[in-house]
């Protein structure tokens, strides 16, 4: 068995949609960041390589193996729509499609969910090769792609779920996909 303890990263204040823009992480609160740490198991670690989650998992390694960054777990790419606040486009044709029936419809120059579901997955094989246990220090959609997997929801019940900074979702897979823990907050 594989257990797979994600981990979103710090907040960014930004108010906007935030894909692959790097902006820099709130890491300001070291007391939440110590609870973090302390909550998860003593196992390799690996980020998106977008400055928010490497922070991050600099904060919380330790003396944890650290894995390459890897740009399979970056967050969905917004596109033409990154950094802009969904009431700035919501007159554009394809915004409401890409919520109410996501899967397909990307943002102009973007890509859709069912990419970004496909790119994590493949970066979550390569990744379950490093023990019983990896922590993946991501993005809300990146971790949601993986609830979606192991609960088998659609992706319009997906974009419905939380996630919450800094906190830890867990999966496992033993031949079956579970959830064993969903947007905890140590």
């Amino acid at each position: 068995m594989t257990r797979f303890w994600w981990v979103r990263h710090g907040p960014t204040h930004a108010k906007g949609m935030t894909g692959w823009t790097d902006l820099p992480a709130d890491l300001s609160d070291e007391v939440r960041l110590t609870r973090l740490s302390d909550y998860l198991p003593k196992a390799p670690v690996v980020s998106s390589d977008l400055q928010r989650a490497v922070t991050t998992a600099d904060a919380i390694e330790r003396s944890r193996p650290r894995l390459p960054n890897d740009p399979d777990l970056r967050e969905l790419n917004f596109g033409d729509w990154e950094t802009r606040r969904f009431g700035d486009i919501k007159d554009e044709p394809l915004i409401r499609a890409f919520y109410e029936t996501p899967g397909d419809v990307s943002a102009p120059g973007g890509e859709c969910w069912n990419e970004l579901c496909d790119r994590v997955n493949a970066a979550v094989e390569r990744v379950s090769r490093n023990g019983p246990d990896v922590i993946l220090v991501a993005h809300m959609g990146t971790i949601l792609t993986q609830v979606q997997r192991a609960l088998g929801l659609s992706a319009y019940d997906t974009f419905a779920r939380k996630i919450d900074n800094l906190s830890v979702t867990c999966l496992s897979w033993d031949g079956v996909w579970r959830l064993e823990v969903l947007n905890h907050r140590p």
